[in-house]
């Protein structure tokens, strides 16, 4: 959902934002800004891979991740509501 704030537990809000904007989960965007909080924001920068903006995914590919992570209705969304729903879940 659009502009609903992480909870107290996620203790790097500014990278958790940054993280959820480039079309990570709720939960991997928490991890990395707890993360980032921990160790240092320049060397989780280092770490892990990246991916492509959800934006620039083909439906196919969005549908896979959406039955990867257990989405139901998925063959009956369109491209912005699967995103929304990947980002959200």
């Amino acid at each position: 959902m659009p502009g609903k704030k992480p909870g107290p537990q996620v203790k790097d809000k500014e990278v958790y934002e940054k993280v959820k904007e480039s079309g990570a989960s709720k939960e991997k965007a928490a991890r990395v800004a707890n993360a980032a909080a921990k160790e240092g924001r320049s060397k989780i920068g280092k770490k892990g891979g990246s991916h492509s903006r959800y934006e620039d995914w083909k439906l196919e590919d969005l549908k896979e991740r959406a039955r990867d992570i257990g989405i139901e209705g998925r063959s009956n969304m369109n491209k912005n509501e699967l995103i929304e729903e990947i980002r959200n879940h």
